[in-house]
């Protein structure tokens, strides 16, 4: 689900709204293994499918909470709320994270992202703060909130030389 992205004038002026909803992603079990081995955390609620369905209240083991965090980056990038002419998109930091439920392997999640602010940092240079919810398909209560910065930097056109 993408939009047309807006301008960076535009953008000047969204704060307090939407600017996307990226499409369904299955947390499944390979996708909790994987991010396990890369991590190193192999805690059971995660990675032992018998003894979670044995031991957790929830009967099947859980994607970790940074995996749901770290998934907010491709999924943003599908939302389509970044300028066209924009040059780079970098991670500046999270101001507040909150993982209010949680993601039961073989869930589908979404991403929603509104802009809290977007301020000028210098010439084609902002720093944008947006909320990011992280949805569980069929459940009232969000997996994650996150309050993520992004500087973004606007593409400068190049001065023409002229000839005199």
């Amino acid at each position: 689900m993408t939009n047309t992205p807006p301008t960076f004038e535009e953008l000047l002026h969204m704060a307090g709204q939407e600017l996307g909803l990226s499409r369904w992603v299955v947390v499944d079990q390979a996708m909790i293994q994987q991010f396990a081995d890369c991590t190193g955390d192999r805690q059971w609620i995660h990675v032992d499918p018998e003894r979670a369905r044995r031991q957790s209240p929830f009967r099947k083991t859980i994607a970790h909470g940074y995996l749901t965090l770290s998934l907010v980056g491709a999924l943003g990038q599908e939302i389509g709320a970044l300028p066209e002419n924009t040059q780079a998109a970098i991670n500046y930091g999270l101001d507040k994270v909150r993982f209010l439920a949680p993601v039961v392997a073989g869930t589908r999640i979404r991403l929603r992202t509104a802009m809290i602010s977007i301020e000028t940092k210098g010439p084609g240079q902002y720093l944008m703060k947006a909320l990011n919810t992280v949805e569980i398909e069929g459940e009232d209560k969000p997996a994650m909130l996150a309050e993520t910065l992004v500087m973004l930097y606007e593409r400068r056109k190049k001065k023409v030389a002229s000839s005199q």
